[in-house]
């Protein structure tokens, strides 16, 4: 017999782990509309997001597959994409930070600028062309994928649980 605050937390669960799937799309159709707008395919390491949001959208679907056996494999997924975008993150901060000497702004002071400075305006995109923000997108879509297959187990896992 099912304990009706059992049913209600198993309710509550599924809600937040839907709604974490959900939130995981909208950061993927988010990623691939930033990258459309800035036309980022030039080039074999500008294909790297749209590979990794290509492996993001799968691990989605996974996490629906019949009795949960393809979650461990989504979580995988999801740890690959977290580690493209923590490259593209410092990826796109050295750019920053190289370009910061050709500033109109700080083209004479950047040499003289305090080097936790230099990083600063490399890491808020002060200077440089590349968002930092964009690739961390991919990231935090990851994390969410990840927290969302949280208690999606296998059913020969759910068997051998205790009862």
């Amino acid at each position: 017999m099912n304990h009706p605050s059992r049913s209600r937390r198993r309710d509550a669960a599924s809600l937040v782990r839907h709604g974490l799937v959900a939130l995981t799309v909208v950061g993927i159709l988010a990623a691939a509309f930033e990258l459309a707008t800035e036309r980022h395919w030039n080039g074999i390491e500008q294909l790297i997001p749209w590979i990794a949001l290509a492996v993001l959208a799968v691990a989605v679907g996974l996490l629906f597959a019949p009795a949960g056996r393809a979650v461990p494999v989504a979580r995988v997924f999801a740890v690959l994409v977290l580690g493209a975008s923590i490259y593209g993150v410092l990826d796109h901060v050295l750019v920053n930070y190289a370009s910061g000497a050709l500033d109109q702004r700080f083209s004479e002071s950047w040499d003289t600028l305090p080097a936790l400075d230099q990083w600063w305006l490399a890491v808020t995109k002060t200077v440089g062309p590349a968002p930092t923000l964009a690739p961390g997108v991919l990231g935090q879509s990851a994390l969410l994928l990840i927290l969302a297959s949280i208690g999606r187990m296998p059913r020969e896992e759910l068997e051998l649980a205790p009862h």
